[in-house]
């Protein structure tokens, strides 16, 4: 049988319920099982409602189960708000003791989620040596009075059963966010400077923590995509993050860096909307906007990722195109696969060399070439001219109408060199039952729960990748023998289908949701049956 739990840990903000789950999380990970957090969380300054979803399973997943086999309530409001969910036989630890216990050993009010932590563990046999060393690493602060409180807790609580150890190795944990950072780095990431919007904050927290780039917080997310073309015009490379919101304040500067052929990075985080919407939730509803983004005829990259691992090589991936074409790049996530903790083991990412100038004769910024490409020479070097103004092959500003088109379609082609780019990369990725004449095609973090039902109902999985330039022959090839094509997005508007629809490409049926919260394939499953 294989072992597939799924624990919810909730409490009022505060009280430390997302630490907590991620504790557990580790406690698994090192017990040999695959994990996956999803954390959920109310955007309220003081108090609301946050719980985690920890999934430890003998199969890897990417997604949360609907139901718990396990309710850890530092709160009463845990209880009443999630008992619905709980399995048949599943089990409800309440709060109360541990509250007890840290009053008891004179502990602050947030250990008492260390206290249920080795309640639980207790409960399903964990090792006290394997718990404390877990506690040593993940407690920064005021380590011996957590674990005299964590230890009366162990002590006093029966073992229910003993969870099987399935190997000994683990692998890494990383939010997506944490894995964009650490792509991009490892591709050369130079700067990074950004506005704080959830749920892109993270990426600046953690490189501002890794200190392996320069990392700076601008006034607004106007200044901060200004500021990396500039830095990006100097010769490095540089990011910035930020959600939907945001993300229309920048649009401007997309144009900019379009028309300048400045290479930079933008994370596109999308929650709910429209406006602030529902701001700490998910949603998938950016599409669109993100691919039409800038005024006037431009050219980018979109891509987006469905879990960490991929997160990790597509933020690298995009860097590295950007460099190379010159072009902006928009990595398209989401709050679900942002703020979601994951296995990680990808590759590591390399940098990848740009065009140079070669320095002979006089150096043309623009200078037209076949593929659209101008060779790149950065400040010091020579004399560079930079402008958001259309221009000539040295950078002069032009009005002229000849010079105009030639311009225009010297980045048209290499937009053309782009597609042939996206078609020699795995742009779109195939999983479940690949001999079906039923396919769903999804994007983004909606991949988890996708892959797992497909794989239940023995249907074909299309997932997209680079969304621009689109992998249409690749995706082509993968819809032949299909004579039944179900999107499943989290929008109201089916933004993929439409997207596919500008190709050729027709979509029979449409699964969307649009509550701000991710699909669970408990849910999926009912929703393709019905089909």
């Amino acid at each position: 049988m294989k072992k597939d739990y799924s624990i919810l840990v909730g409490g009022q903000a505060g009280q430390g319920s997302r630490k907590a789950g991620l504790i557990i999380a580790k406690i698994f990970n090192r017990m040999g099982y695959n994990v996956f957090i999803h954390d959920d969380y109310q955007s309220l300054i003081k108090g609301g409602h946050n719980f985690s979803q920890i999934r430890a399973s003998q199969e890897e997943y990417l997604t949360h189960r609907k139901k718990a086999d396990f309710i850890l309530a530092l709160d009463n409001k845990t209880i009443e708000k999630h008992k619905t969910i709980l399995n048949k036989d599943g089990i409800i630890i309440s709060g109360e003791r541990s509250c007890e216990i840290v009053k008891e050993l004179n502990g602050s009010r947030i250990m008492g989620n260390i206290a249920m932590i080795a309640i639980f563990s207790k409960m399903i046999g964990i090792d006290w040596k394997m718990l404390s060393n877990v506690f040593k690493k993940e407690i920064s602060r005021d380590i011996e009075k957590n674990l005299e409180i964590a230890k009366k807790a162990y002590d006093e609580t029966k073992e229910l059963f003993k969870i099987e150890k399935l190997k000994d190795k683990a692998n890494p944990l990383l939010t997506g966010n944490e894995a964009i950072a650490l792509g991009a780095i490892d591709a050369g990431l130079d700067i990074y400077s950004a506005y704080p919007m959830t749920p892109a904050t993270s990426i600046l927290h953690y490189l501002a923590e890794k200190r392996k780039t320069i990392t700076s917080q601008a006034e607004n997310e106007i200044s901060a995509i200004h500021s990396i073309i500039g830095s990006a015009y100097a010769g490095k490379r540089s990011m910035t993050g930020t959600s939907g919101g945001g993300f229309a304040l920048m649009t401007e500067a997309i144009s900019f860096a379009s028309i300048a052929e400045v290479p930079i990075l933008i994370v596109n985080s999308q929650r709910a909307g429209p406006a602030s919407g529902v701001p700490t939730y998910s949603a998938q509803s950016d599409l669109l906007f993100t691919i039409n983004a800038g005024h006037g005829d431009i050219t980018r990259f979109v891509a987006s990722p469905g879990d960490a691992n991929e997160a990790y090589s597509l933020s690298g991936k995009l860097l590295n195109l950007a460099w190379k074409y010159q072009t902006p790049a928009i990595l398209l996530a989401d709050k679900e696969l942002s703020e979601s903790t994951y296995e990680f083991y990808s590759k590591k990412n390399k940098k990848e060399n740009e065009l140079l100038w070669n320095k002979k004769g006089e150096y043309q910024r623009y200078k037209i070439t076949k593929n659209g490409i101008s060779p790149l020479a950065y400040p010091g070097q020579t004399i560079v001219k930079s402008t958001s103004y259309e221009h000539d092959e040295l950078g002069y500003t032009t009005e002229d109408g000849d010079l105009v088109v030639a311009m225009q379609d010297k980045r048209l082609r290499k937009f053309k060199e782009m597609e042939r780019e996206v078609d020699k990369i795995e742009a779109v990725k195939v999983y479940g039952n690949k001999n079906s004449d039923k396919a769903i095609i999804c994007w983004g973090s909606t991949k988890g729960a996708v892959k797992e039902t497909a794989e239940i109902l023995g249907l074909k999985v299309i997932q997209v990748l680079f969304l621009q330039p689109l992998p249409t022959k690749q995706i082509k090839k993968h819809l032949k023998g299909i004579n039944k094509l179900i999107s499943v997005e989290c929008n109201s508007t089916g933004q993929l289908s439409i997207l596919l629809s500008q190709y050729g490409i027709k979509v029979d049926k449409q699964i969307l949701k649009y509550d701000a919260r991710p699909f669970t394939p408990e849910d999926l499953e009912i929703k393709l049956k019905k089909l």
